[in-house]
């Protein structure tokens, strides 16, 4: 049910980021007379179509993509017959360069202006919440499977990001952070200051392991007792059975004092089916129980954590200038990305297609996340659109400012030509980021 979610997203959000998209060609090209012979949201068979004026409008049965047809134009209709015909007014051949520039920008140009616009609105109404990074300064952290491979032990105090101070424990798990091949970590460890330096891979890893985040470093968690709803659990708990209450603070077990929630199992170890003395803080009151320790070094207790989040509200023109600026962010560092993996820093096995980006929609519906995602899938949409490779609105765009510049066109067979190879292009790059979400949903 999470997985199908997941997908009702992603097609919700391709129809209308590609609706938007074929839209912008569209109204772009009716503005200069140019004839819209069809605006598909889909790819055939057509499930419905209906004609209005001189355009078919339509939805075809296969939900990843769109497209537009407009007269006397080279594209993947690959409509030799039309174009052997002499050119007539209305066909986008006949329209000056600077016109069918803007055509051909038209698509990109409103995913950029919807991206902008979902990020501004997003940040005025749900502000920004976060960990701030006094949380990772004063108490440390708690290192995980990757923290623990990059050379993070629990506990380290983080003082500075390649040398420079940070607001938020997120900047910990950046891929601005990891884009920069020197990039380093400085901690402190039994009150010795320590360089950390990302290896090289790092880019890597976080792209190939959707969960990285989680198994990286997290705040260490002061916390209070808690008991999962479930009747059973709380039924079979040592801890509630001996008289330890929600909300309880458990500051020492045995000799060991605790103060965060990394610190329990350790200390409950040693005591593995045994009775261990437990002394809790209830209310400023001091309780001592006698708790049987199961096998698996547990007691029967859940942690509520005591982390404090940070929340910043914006104005309006406040929303304006940081919502832009996030947006753009985004295509940046995908820009820079894209750039490693031209250089061989960064492995194109980071690539993802669809069922990676289904992995980008949570697993519950939630509007608010829906539409940062898909601000972000408009974005990229956007910059990927722009690559002048034939077949994409870059590949045309490099051909218009050709002739803009020379004063002359390439001839129609040159671009028949140059849709062909583009074609091949998308197609093998297509089976090459499908190839790498299968393998990466079997963990290769």
């Amino acid at each position: 049910m999470e997985t199908l979610i997941q997908v009702a997203q992603l097609l919700l959000a391709l129809s209308i980021l590609v609706g938007i998209h074929e839209g912008g060609h569209m109204l772009t090209a009716k503005m200069f007379g140019m004839k819209v012979e069809k605006f598909f949201i889909g790819f055939p068979p057509t499930l419905f179509s209906f004609k209005k004026g001189e355009t078919e409008y339509g939805l075809g049965a296969i939900p990843l993509g769109g497209f537009v047809k407009i007269s006397g134009m080279i594209d993947e209709s690959m409509d030799k017959e039309q174009m052997a015909q002499p050119p007539q007014p209305w066909e986008f051949r006949s329209k000056p360069a600077w016109q069918r520039l803007i055509v051909m920008l038209g698509g990109i140009i409103v995913n950029v202006v919807a991206g902008v616009i979902a990020m501004i609105i997003l940040t005025y109404n749900t502000g920004d919440e976060y960990f701030p990074s006094e949380l990772v300064k004063e108490n440390g952290i708690q290192a995980f499977e990757y923290g623990e491979d990059f050379g993070f032990q629990t506990g380290d105090k983080i003082l500075n990001i390649n040398g420079a101070d940070f607001e938020r424990v997120s900047d910990l798990t950046s891929p601005d952070l990891f884009l920069d091949s020197e990039a380093y970590i400085t901690v402190l460890r039994n009150g010795e200051e320590l360089r950390i330096n990302m290896p090289e891979n790092a880019l890597d890893v976080l792209s190939k392991d959707k969960a990285f985040r989680s198994k990286f470093v997290y705040p260490r968690m002061p916390f209070v007792v808690a008991y999962p709803p479930d009747p059973e659990y709380q039924a079979n708990s040592n801890a509630k059975k001996a008289g330890v209450l929600v909300g309880d603070k458990i500051v020492k077990i045995g000799e060991q004092p605790i103060d965060y929630w990394d610190q329990m199992k350790p200390a409950l170890a040693s005591y593995a089916g045994e009775v261990v003395d437990v002394k809790i803080d209830r209310g400023g009151e001091f309780v001592d129980f006698n708790i049987p320790v199961n096998k698996d070094t547990t007691i029967g207790i859940a942690l509520a954590s005591l982390l404090e989040s940070s929340v910043n509200e914006y104005t309006f023109g406040e929303a304006v200038t940081k919502g832009t600026v996030d947006a753009f962010g985004l295509v940046i560092t995908n820009a820079r990305a894209m750039g490693k993996m031209f250089s061989g820093d960064l492995s194109a096995r980071s690539l993802s297609g669809p069922i990676g980006i289904v992995e980008l929609f949570p697993t519950a519906w939630d509007w608010n996340r829906f539409w940062y995602t898909t601000a972000f899938i408009s974005m990229i949409l956007a910059f990927m659109n722009l690559l002048p490779i034939p077949a994409l609105d870059g590949g045309h765009v490099v051909f218009l400012l050709y002739e803009m510049v020379s004063g002359s066109a390439p001839s129609d067979k040159f671009l028949e030509g140059a849709q062909k190879v583009g074609m091949v292009i998308l197609l093998g790059l297509m089976v090459f980021v499908f190839g790498n979400d299968i393998l990466k949903l079997f963990g290769i």
